[in-house]
């Protein structure tokens, strides 16, 4: 016992904690802003005839999801009585111009009598009287007569414009008055989406925020609408054309108006249809797309320097969106951020550091 060795005591190295990094790479990316919204037509009105009377026929489109054609005849009211007045405003017309016509000779007749001092002046002034009376009445008898001409053009309803029916309130036979509505059509070539956006989120679009109206062509983000329907990916593209002047007073949301042209496309987009948007933004450059593990305290994130130790780094954040956060400066090319959890961090900790691939994804697009 007196010749054991003796055992110094040694301080116990503790290990390195393995952390998962990823290098810092700067993108030139276009930001974009995700929305939801339901298509709407862009033109939708009443069919409503301008006269009174019975419905005689109707067109075999007219009905609900019909399709029809500009300058299409939808339906027909009688005609028989607005074809007597027609023929009773021309035999009016006639017999003002008949009228009219003699007085015009007679007035002529004065006129050379009291050149002669044949007649007197009272006489003169009785025939023009005469003619100014009749001119007037023949006048009335031509307004009437057109009247009536387009009273008789007015039986027959005309589509406005092509597109579809959306609801027929009434069928053959049928007494309408005028004034009442017939049908409710829209039109298809175009359609809008109301898109609702936060107010913080149109930081990220360039639009001009004292634009009143529409917006100019060349300041129109485009957008690109996707939609689930009948087993497939649809996908339409369109344009911000303006936005609304109001602010929702539930939600707190700015809302976007997109309009997307259905002529030439191989899958006219459905009113109606629920859409998905993702509208282009601003251009963003030497940004870092980071996944939002890497931020610590709102402001900063870990960084490995090159002896492995873990250093703390304010950064300066442009954009948080759901799992990844978009940097746009304390940071250099090529530095590895941690992204691990760290239970307690301590400024120059030593780690042992394994580099993965930065799978972040954010609604952004490379340049």
């Amino acid at each position: 016992m007196a010749t054991a060795p003796t055992l110094a005591p040694e301080a116990v190295k503790p290990a390195p904690l393995n952390v998962r990094v990823i290098n810092a790479q700067p993108q030139n990316l276009t930001l974009t802003v995700s929305s939801q919204g339901t298509v709407k037509p862009l033109i939708e009105s009443q069919l409503i005839p301008e006269v009174s009377g019975k419905i005689e026929w109707m067109s075999d489109d007219l009905i609900v999801g019909g399709f029809f054609n500009k300058g299409e005849e939808l339906a027909r009211i009688d005609s028989l009585d607005y074809e007597t007045a027609l023929s009773r405003a021309e035999a009016a017309l006639l017999r003002t111009e008949a009228e009219l016509e003699h007085s015009k000779f007679e007035l002529m007749r004065m006129r050379s009598l009291e050149e002669r001092k044949l007649a007197s002046r009272s006489n003169l002034e009785n025939a023009l009287r005469v003619y100014r009376v009749n001119s007037a009445a023949q006048l009335d008898a031509a307004a009437n007569l057109k009247q009536a001409q387009e009273n008789l053009k007015r039986t027959t309803l005309v589509a406005p414009f092509t597109g579809l029916v959306r609801a027929k309130s009434v069928d053959i036979g049928q007494f309408v008055s005028r004034g009442q509505t017939v049908a409710t059509v829209y039109a298809n070539s175009s359609v809008e989406v109301r898109l609702p956006v936060a107010d913080r989120q149109l930081a990220f679009l360039d639009i001009p925020t004292a634009q009143r109206g529409e917006l100019p062509v060349e300041s129109q983000p485009s957008v690109t609408l996707t939609a689930n329907y009948a087993g497939q990916q649809l996908q339409w593209a369109g344009t911000i054309v303006r936005t609304e002047a109001e602010i929702d007073r539930s939600s707190r949301m700015v809302q976007l108006v997109a309009r997307v042209n259905n002529n030439g496309a191989e899958i006219a987009i459905s009113v109606g249809q629920f859409v998905n948007a993702e509208i282009s933004g601003r251009d963003a450059d030497n940004v870092f797309v980071l996944p939002r593990s890497a931020l610590r305290n709102d402001n900063s994130i870990l960084i490995v320097d090159n002896e492995n130790k873990l250093r703390f780094r304010e950064i300066e954040t442009l954009r948080l969106y759901e799992d990844t956060i978009l940097v746009s400066g304390g940071l250099a090319a090529g530095e590895r951020i941690c992204i691990s959890s760290v239970q307690t961090a301590v400024d120059g900790m030593l780690v042992d550091p394994s580099t993965v691939q930065n799978n972040s994804r954010l609604a952004v697009g490379a340049r």
